[in-house]
């Protein structure tokens, strides 16, 4: 029974496919930070220099959202799901550790389990670019902690003796909360379920970045899905040619904060004027298009009978996937 009334059944496979189909469902997302995330690989800010605008080629420096950054806490959050609706025991499969092979997070987000097994994800994100620059869009914070006599010591340190003050203090550069980074997340031949599964993780998800602070707020804004044969532009065009619409219309007033009505204007007007230049078949809900969709999975998606349908579906196809194709490769490596 379809799930879906406001999108065409013919955009979804009836079963998951094993071999590439051609059907793409791309998720447009703007990832907005509602507090200081740390997205950071060896203490420092990931960042990349490159060009501001697809017209404006002034070079500047972007702050950069690994694809990792993004997939991981989404999956989790999906994972987490299926606990919560006994469709996965804690210790059938544990992440990153012994995965169960036969769920939806392992067939859809994909595992690799050395010579027991592998499934390559079916979920594509690259990483994202913000649409300011770094000097815009982050701030360094002194770290350190109150002990109970008062004294202060740095993050990392076990305090200081009473009567005596430390000099060593600790820094920590943090993205500022409304910083956009537009992502485009792919999932590569989808059926109803998994297309819902993978909205659902996405609109549900709220902390990106590093886990071990206590921060890292950032919200999914979806401003549209395009269905396809075939992947579409990169994040960082799409980022480039936002910040080209904003320029145009002067909505980049450093060092005040983007507009979020504006930058939510931009990403739909760059996302069509983009789509227009594709030499791919492609079908775009956007705009008001897209909020049919939207509130139909969230109608959906807000309510335990809901959730269950699309977990129990996205469970069924899982589960036979893995016993048609698994199942084979299981057997096979235990015969070689």
């Amino acid at each position: 029974m379809a799930l879906l009334k406001s999108v065409d059944s013919n955009f979804f496979h009836t079963e998951i496919p094993y071999k590439p189909m051609g059907k793409y469902a791309h998720f447009l997302t703007v990832r907005v930070t509602e507090s200081y995330p740390l997205f950071q690989t060896d203490g420092e800010l990931n960042k990349a220099r490159v060009r501001a605008g697809v017209t404006d080629k002034n070079t500047i420096s972007r702050l950069s959202m690994f694809k990792r950054k993004q997939s991981t806490p989404e999956r989790l959050v999906g994972r987490e799901l299926l606990r919560t609706y006994g469709f996965v025991k804690p210790e059938e499969c544990e992440y990153n550790v012994e995965f169960g092979m036969d769920n939806p997070d392992c067939i859809i987000y994909g595992f690799a389990i050395g010579d027991s097994g592998s499934e390559k994800s079916k979920v594509v994100v690259d990483t994202a670019f913000s649409i300011t620059a770094f000097d815009e869009s982050h701030e360094t914070f002194t770290l350190n902690a109150p002990f109970e006599n008062g004294t202060m010591a740095s993050k990392g340190e076990k305090g200081s003796k009473p009567g005596e003050v430390t000099s060593r203090i600790n820094q920590q550069d943090h993205i500022r909360p409304q910083v956009f980074f537009p992502s485009i997340v792919t999932l590569k031949d989808p059926t109803e379920a998994s297309f819902l599964y993978v909205f659902n993780n996405i609109l549900r998800t709220r902390h990106y970045g590093a886990q071990t602070t206590r921060t890292g707020r950032v919200r999914n804004e979806l401003v549209g899905v395009v269905f396809a044969d075939g992947e579409i532009i990169s994040n960082l065009r799409w980022t480039q040619a936002i910040y080209d619409q904003m320029q145009a219309s002067g909505m980049l007033k450093a060092p005040d904060p983007l507009d979020e009505d504006d930058v939510v204007a931009a990403a739909k007007a760059a996302i069509q004027e983009l789509m227009n230049q594709e030499f791919i078949v492609h079908t775009d809900f956007i705009g008001a298009d897209f909020q049919a969709l939207l509130t139909e999975v969230k109608s959906l998606t807000a309510s335990e009978a809901g959730i269950q349908a699309i977990l129990q579906q996205a469970d069924k196809e899982a589960k036979a996937y893995a016993e048609k194709h698994i199942s084979k490769k299981k057997t096979a490596n235990a015969r070689s």
